[in-house]
This record gives structure tokens, sequence and C-alpha cells, in this order.
């Protein structure tokens, strides 16, 4: 069988495309920042994680995220420090510049999102999450 007709081959095109549209978009108003970089605003933004935390949340390895979170400090979007309670974890924060992104990000991630979803059912995304949750359990197992 080639790996073209399997279904996680139609999963995982459907998600490069995905982020070749984010990507695309994002470039048109925020020429310094990436995807990953976009969705870490975002985790931190929501709620203060850990590095660790957002490494698994957006499917990246620790080392990967060493370097997001570095060039994220480097391009003033982020602030590292120490969390006071326990040196061994930093905390990060959001600075204006990050703030002002972030801000911009939003409509962006909106109008991809409908545009990726245009045509489908609130039905169609119920079976669609339901269908990739079993895999994933099937996976786990």
């Amino acid at each position: 069988m080639k790996p073209s007709t399997l279904i996680f081959y139609a999963i995982e095109e459907t998600m490069k495309t995905y982020r070749k549209l984010s990507s695309k978009e994002i470039k048109k108003t925020i020429s310094d920042i990436t995807v990953d970089q976009a969705l870490v605003l975002q985790m931190i933004n929501d709620k203060h994680l850990t590095q660790t935390e957002i490494a698994d949340l957006i499917f990246k390895d620790y080392a990967s995220m060493t370097r997001i979170i570095a060039l994220m400090i480097k391009k003033d979007y982020l602030i590292k420090r120490t969390n006071e309670r326990d040196r061994r974890v930093s905390v990060f924060d959001i600075t204006k510049k990050g703030d002002i992104v972030l801000k911009q990000l939003t409509p962006i991630i909106e109008k991809n999102r409908k545009k990726a979803l245009c045509g489908l059912t609130t039905e169609d995304l119920h079976n669609l999450k339901e269908t990739l949750n079993k895999i994933n359990q099937n996976c786990k197992k």
C-alpha cells in the first residue's frame, strides 16, 4: 500500500498545508515570527507554563523549545526569569512588543482557522475529532 493512500499521510499533509497557510498569513503582518513562536506566545499568554509544558503542548522536543525561547527573548517577545519558589524552573513573561504582536496575531489566527474549516459542519468537526481521538487512544494502548 502506498503511503499516500493512508489516513496518516492525509493527516500529516493537512497539518503541513495548514502550517504553510498560517506562516504565509502571519508573515504578511509580522515578518519576524514563526508559527511555533506564535503558539508559544499564545500558551504563555493563556497561562504561565514551564518550558517543558509548552514543548509538550506544541509537540516539540526540549532542545527545539530551548532554541525557540532563546530566539523569542532575542527578538524581545519574552523575558525569562527564575521562579522564586523553585530556582530550577524558568518563568516567562510577555514583553510589550510581544503583547502587541499577540494582539495582531489573534485576528490572523481566527481568519486562518475559519478558512481551513470552511464548509465543515459542526457535526463534521465533532466526527473528525472523535475519530482522531480514537486513533490517538489506540496508539496509547
